[in-house]
């Protein structure tokens, strides 16, 4: 879902980045006066969590890829407001340092990823929440929301794409970035999220909930160290594994 470098328009990059500045300062207001001293270490911990699962690619027929993102993880644990943020520092650590997703297009990554997909999958799985009873009720709920997120951050990355060769042509009229309209960008986009992917940010999202209320479940407000070993741990084990993830390489 990272987009390159001369996919997008300038202008289009101008504007979907220009959108994001008022988001990044509410998420940052919100952050400061919502989320307690004890929590704060969570937001790093989130954003290693997001960036080691865009790490684990999974390469699809065609020769592309894709991979979790865990926004809705985030936003689970820390609210959505934090998981901006958190997603938002994992796309710049990738793009400056990786060459994961464009400078210019920085923005609209963030757009796509930092924003839409956390605040629609924590959304969704407030509604789900509400309605659903039992002991798995809460990991079912952020499970949907998970699926939803990253659809819904997956159909805008396609828009984006797809909207370009009607807006930006030569005189010839031949695309001047992406050059695949919305009757191929759409599908081509949804059909690897609403299966592969989504089914992948789901398992993310449900595994490390699970794994950290059963091995820390207070850890987003506890001040003892100890409590959270257990998912650092975890972020260890990742980071060891993050080499299989590279090896999946798109064309």
């Amino acid at each position: 879902m990272h987009i390159p470098e001369n996919y997008l328009s300038p202008s289009t990059c101008a504007v979907l980045g220009t959108a994001m500045v008022p988001v990044w300062a509410v998420s940052v207001k919100k952050v400061k006066a919502e989320i307690p001293k004890e929590k704060i270490p969570l937001l790093g911990i989130g954003a290693a969590f997001s960036f080691l699962g865009m790490m684990f690619n999974i390469p699809l027929p065609g020769g592309t890829t894709g991979h979790a993102v865990g926004g809705t993880l985030i936003a689970a644990l820390c609210g959505p407001y934090a998981a901006c943020i958190s997603v938002t520092i994992a796309l710049l650590v990738q793009a400056l340092l990786f060459g994961d997703g464009g400078i210019l297009a920085f923005g609209a990554n963030c757009f796509n990823m930092a924003f839409v997909l956390p605040f629609v999958g924590y959304m969704v799985s407030q509604v789900f929440k509400h309605y659903l009873k039992g002991k798995h009720a809460d990991s079912i709920a952020y499970g949907i929301g998970a699926y939803f997120g990253i659809n819904a951050a997956a159909l805008c990355a396609a828009i984006e794409f797809g909207v370009q060769p009607l807006l930006f042509t030569d005189a010839a009229g031949k695309a001047l970035y992406c050059p695949y309209p919305l009757g191929v960008a759409v599908p081509a986009m949804m059909i690897g999220h609403l299966t592969v992917f989504g089914a992948a940010e789901v398992i993310f999202t449900v595994a490390v909930l699970a794994f950290m209320k059963k091995a820390a479940p207070d850890t987003a407000y506890v001040k003892k160290s100890h409590a959270v070993r257990p998912v650092y741990l975890l972020l260890t084990a990742l980071i060891v594994l993050t080499p299989l993830g590279l090896l999946a390489t798109g064309t």
